[in-house]
């Protein structure tokens, strides 16, 4: 039976919820936008932010371009036999898929990247309305509010029936 001693031993104080997801969150290893009260939308320290986030998941997909190409030089052997040369070919047609939706991110992180640049970046393209710091941490290429982006969702499916 424990003494009134190691009944009295103490759990370490949690965080609050919000603090833990503040800190140990990160976007490309950069710590989430903390607004300011009061601050302006969209101002001077809040386009730098979102620059610095897009341009490290930039250079991530960078990386990741040249890792594959690197490892397809590697690993590329002519396998005598068919099961193994079929397996490797099916491999490498998997890893070109991923990198060309990631090109076609590339592009649409650059196409953001100009937005700040131009001080048009963080407003709905439809409505104008802020998109909101939440939702542009969550997704830095948002360029529809939640509410236009899903407007727009519920006529794709009712377009194609799905």
């Amino acid at each position: 039976m424990p003494t009134t001693k190691e009944k009295a031993v103490k759990k370490p104080a949690a965080k609050s919820r919000a603090a833990a997801n503040v800190s140990s969150v990160t976007l490309h290893g950069i710590a989430p936008y903390v607004e300011k009260k009061n601050e302006e939308y969209m101002n001077e320290n809040q386009r730098e932010h979102f620059k610095l986030v897009l341009k490290a998941w930039r250079l991530e997909l960078m990386e990741e371009v040249d890792r594959t190409v690197s490892h397809m030089k590697d690993e590329a052997a002519n396998f005598p036999d068919p099961a193994d040369r079929a397996t490797q070919e099916e491999e490498f047609s998997l890893e070109l898929r991923t990198r060309d939706r990631e090109r076609k991110l590339i592009k649409k992180i650059d196409k953001t990247l100009l937005r700040v640049e131009e001080d048009d970046y963080g407003f709905c393209d439809q409505c104008g309305v802020n998109i909101g710091i939440r939702r542009l941490e969550a997704r830095p290429t948002a360029n529809l509010c939640i509410d236009c982006k899903t407007l727009d969702e519920i006529k794709e499916k009712q377009i194609t029936g799905g």
